[in-house]
């Protein structure tokens, strides 16, 4: 058998490549007529909002704290056995009212006493003007000499002032005895009751038998730092500045009062000036003691861009906004953030108004991808 020479043998080794090539590109036509077309990634949902153009307060936020109006830590002025407390713990009084109430026996019976004595002394008074009058006749008669006369007369004004002390006195008895009854100095809420019926007071003890606290109107104290002084005493000094009080997390509307008292000096330790503000607190949400947020409202800012906070994210680069185009696609926004105002966000620059942005689902955007609003929300004013 022949051999076969080399150049079949190359022949047949071409002619297997190139059936092989033909193979393959075959197989690769049939798959791809074989294969589905690739999906597109589905629209992100979001929620957006409206970039509204609005007039704002400009306001200065703060950490304040509650003060009562008026403390009053009530005493007793005379000594005795408290046989009466006519109030609760927390109770609500009002001015008048009688709180306490000592023993008066002691004191009614010195305010007879005290009686009796000037009664007393109101008669010897009578004898001896009676008496001053006799000698006054005699003397124009010459039947007495001017000494006896003039010491007549010395008995007499001796005895108007003994009546005068005698009617000092009663009137201090009656004072003492008006003593045994504590009343409430103002209008307030009581607190804890440190001496209770059958236990003995003293005048002037040093410890109070309870303290009333007026919240009717109602204190609050914070503190803004210095740089902001001169705005506050400008806008003071044009018209009444509204603060806003809420306690921290409560759904409850805020307390509205005004701005009444600017400090008279800055505090160097911390480089703030306290304020105070007074509220009507008309149904006690505001308490003593306590914390709350507090939003001094300066002047109305008009015209400004707002959007809700929430929309505005933090990036390397600084903060942006996500911004829907009219082919409902996400872009990237870079802004200018000139404040936050609570649940608004107030922009200096870089948005302008009537423009979408996304204030819900921003984690699932992706510059130019598309979406599918949700819920479409404004910032609230």
């Amino acid at each position: 058998m022949a051999k076969p020479n080399k150049l079949t043998l190359f022949g047949v080794a071409c002619a297997a490549v190139l059936a092989g090539v033909l193979f393959t590109h075959e197989g690769n036509e049939l798959r791809a007529q074989n294969a589905k077309p690739a999906k597109a990634a589905p629209a992100a949902q979001v929620s957006v909002a409206t970039v509204v153009q609005q007039t704002v307060a400009v306001r200065v936020q703060a950490i304040g704290n509650v003060e009562a109006y008026a403390t009053v830590a009530l005493k007793a002025r005379v000594d005795g056995q408290i046989v009466e407390v006519n109030f609760k713990e927390g109770q609500k009084v009002r001015r008048g009212a009688v709180l306490f109430r000592i023993d008066p026996r002691p004191f009614e019976v010195a305010m007879r006493q005290a009686e009796a004595n000037l009664m007393r002394d109101t008669a010897q008074m009578e004898q001896t003007r009676s008496q001053e009058r006799r000698y006054q006749e005699l003397l124009q008669k010459n039947f007495v000499s001017r000494e006896a006369y003039a010491q007549i007369r010395t008995n007499a004004e001796t005895a108007a002032a003994v009546v005068q002390a005698s009617k000092a006195a009663v009137d201090n008895a009656r004072l003492q005895l008006g003593y045994c009854s504590i009343r409430s100095p103002l209008d307030g809420f009581v607190g804890k009751v440190m001496l209770q019926k059958g236990n003995l007071a003293k005048a002037n003890d040093s410890n109070p038998l309870v303290v009333i606290n007026q919240m009717q109107p109602i204190y609050v104290n914070f503190a803004v730092p210095e740089k902001l002084l001169a705005t506050i005493r400008d806008h003071m000094a044009k018209d009444r500045l509204t603060v806003d009080a809420r306690a921290p997390d409560s759904d409850q509307p805020a307390a509205v009062g005004t701005l009444s008292f600017v400090d008279n000096a800055v505090d160097a330790a911390t480089g703030t000036i306290r304020l105070k503000a007074v509220f009507p607190n008309k149904d006690s949400a505001l308490w003593p003691g306590q914390f709350v947020n507090i939003s001094l409202r300066l002047y109305e800012q008009k015209d400004a861009l707002v959007v809700p906070a929430q929309a505005v994210q933090a990036g390397p680069k600084g903060q942006y906004v996500y911004v829907i185009n009219a082919d409902m696609r996400a872009e990237v926004r870079k802004i200018e953030l000139d404040r936050i105002d609570g649940d608004n966000a107030i922009v200096a620059s870089g948005l302008n108004k009537g423009e979408t942005v996304v204030v819900k689902g921003q984690l699932r955007l992706a510059p130019g991808a598309k979406v599918v609003i949700a819920e479409p929300t404004t910032a609230k004013p």
